[in-house]
């Protein structure tokens, strides 16, 4: 380990130590399957955008508890949980229940990371609100929280290849070829959106984020 890599830690240990004096405002959840058979499918996206923000800023997402894997830091000014929950996709709901409730987060300060195959690949929208638009993980966030007034990060996982294709199948399916650098990219541009969610607000994040590839 360099000298530089040295100042880098000790840095980051001290930002850690002077953030857990600050109450967690906010929480960020990216929506996937737990195991390794489901690294890299596309319903994994949410999962891959946190993973992308782990290997930037050194944040760890690694403690069990909520039925997720979770890690708090500074992430846009405030303190967030992050949230990978672990019941699998269609249960997810009760990770962002259980947390939202013992830190009193309201839902318009929960940020969700998402699939989304309405959207081709490697492509965001970012909303405030809205339904579930079949989405498994978000339909479970929705009844959990009896509410579906929470921002969220839609990462384009791209359609079917034709009608007739098995829609779970699809999005159990991996990533290739120019697709797995496209989402790679948009992984990065999604946790950079939730940032700029929690730091400036929906507006200013979907005015910069919304359609970029």
């Amino acid at each position: 380990m360099s000298v530089f890599d040295i100042f880098a830690k000790l840095e980051r240990e001290k930002a850690q130590k002077e953030a857990t004096a600050i109450p967690i405002e906010w929480l960020v959840v990216g929506l996937g399957n737990p195991g390794q058979k489901y690294e890299n499918t596309r319903h994994n996206a949410g999962f891959r955008a946190l993973d992308a923000y782990c290997r930037h800023s050194g944040q760890r997402i690694d403690r069990l508890k909520f039925k997720a894997l979770i890690g708090d830091g500074m992430f846009g000014g405030r303190r967030v949980l992050f949230l990978k929950p672990q019941t699998f996709m269609n249960l997810s709901g009760e990770a962002v229940r259980d947390a939202a409730a013992f830190y009193k987060i309201p839902p318009e300060r929960i940020v969700v990371l998402f699939d989304d195959v309405s959207l081709a690949v490697g492509r965001l929208r970012v909303r405030a609100k809205g339904s579930a638009g079949g989405q498994n993980g978000v339909k479970s966030i929705i009844y959990q929280l009896q509410s579906d007034q929470f921002p969220r990060v839609k990462i384009g996982i791209g359609g079917k290849p034709h009608p007739a294709y098995d829609l779970a199948d699809w999005v159990l399916s991996q990533f290739q070829g120019d697709d797995l650098q496209r989402i790679d990219e948009a992984a990065v541009r999604a946790w950079q959106a939730a940032e700029e969610i929690v730091r400036s607000g929906v507006a200013a994040a979907a005015q910069r984020f919304n359609g970029a590839t």
